[in-house]
């Protein structure tokens, strides 16, 4: 079961059938599952690869039965995981956790799920040469401080963009960025890279040097992450979802994905042209970009947490035991080999 909710209706749109610290008999479907709620962030590959999973089976075969949640904004997934109202965010970015772990939230990462971007900043303006012309203009992303907004930052930072001098606008979810940018409403904004391949029929092309998936190699593009009361109360549950995503992403990774991830989108986005489709395989394919074995290494958490420091979001940065605790994933990792599955 999925479900799309908007930043306005998160709150309402959860179905938290299962209360947080639940003893695990209370959580079991009918089917003998156990249930277990998981808010993800609503850009359009992350719905493609979540119905593959779906798709796949995966998180059965692990003897979970999963709701999910597409959320548009990281800040209601953090709201949703702090409320107790899911157990997990399996994809979505992250930035916004530290400054909430800083001000004392019991937040921790406990995998990679996608170790670059997979985004590129477009325009339609002809004027816009260059990363350095957005200066004085106005570039879409989603709430400051989240994904999308830190990814752009980043990138603009590392180009020698004044920051200071870009007005951000908070439209959304990736796909609302990407349709605002063709409709010139924006001047700049965020949309997938894979249309790289082929641009025939887009009203927008990619500013030089805004392929974030060679520009921005170290940013950490999505992680699963929980509160530390699920990790105590439900732990198994955490462990057996992210066998369940290693498995997909392993999956995902090799040629034999291509007609079962062709299907998944066309179900979740029916109105996409399969050449869009074909061309984010494709990319997945060549960048190989899933962290196949979960853990997330100390240098990238760094990283991640230093540019929050540089955006005077989060004072400085915490030590690894403090943000995140990998033995989830390695645990899962060890559960997915001895399975045999």
């Amino acid at each position: 079961m999925s479900q799309t909710i908007s930043r306005r209706g998160f709150s309402l749109g959860v179905a938290s059938g299962l209360m947080a610290g639940a003893p695990l008999g209370e959580c079991f479907a009918q089917t003998g599952r156990i249930k277990t709620t998981i808010a993800n962030a609503a850009g359009n590959l992350n719905l493609a690869v979540q119905e593959l999973l779906r798709q796949q089976g995966y998180m059965e075969e692990f003897g979970l039965e999963p709701n999910f949640l597409n959320v548009a904004d990281g800040a209601k997934i953090l709201g949703g995981l702090l409320g107790g109202d899911v157990d997990s965010s399996m994809m979505s970015g992250f930035g916004q956790i530290f400054p909430a772990i800083e001000k004392g939230a019991k937040l921790k990462v406990i995998a990679a799920t996608s170790l670059a971007p997979s985004l590129g900043l477009f325009t339609s303006k002809p004027e816009v040469q260059s990363l350095k012309d957005l200066e004085g203009r106005v570039v879409g992303t989603g709430s400051l401080g989240a994904l999308l907004h830190q990814l752009v930052v980043a990138l603009l930072q590392k180009n020698g963009v004044d920051v200071s001098k870009v007005r951000f606008v908070n439209i959304g979810a990736s796909g609302d960025v990407f349709r605002a940018t063709t409709m010139g409403t924006v001047d700049a904004g965020t949309g997938e890279a894979a249309i790289l391949e082929d641009m025939s029929g887009y009203t927008v092309r990619l500013i030089p040097g805004g392929n974030m998936t060679t520009e921005l190699s170290e940013y950490t593009y999505q992680a699963a992450w929980t509160t530390d009361r699920m990790i105590e109360t439900k732990r198994d549950i955490l462990v057996r979802s992210l066998a369940a995503q290693a498995k997909l992403y392993r999956f995902l990774h090799s040629p034999e994905s291509r007609e079962p991830f062709l299907k998944a989108r066309a179900k979740v986005l029916p109105t996409s042209p399969q050449s869009e489709a074909i061309a984010q395989w494709n990319y997945i394919q060549h960048y190989k970009s899933y962290a196949t074995g979960l853990v997330m290494s100390e240098e990238r958490l760094r990283y991640m947490q230093q540019l929050n420091v540089d955006l005077k979001v989060q004072n400085a940065v915490m030590p690894m035991s403090r943000v995140a605790d990998m033995s989830l994933a390695k645990e899962a990792i060890e559960l997915l080999e001895k399975s045999g599955k």
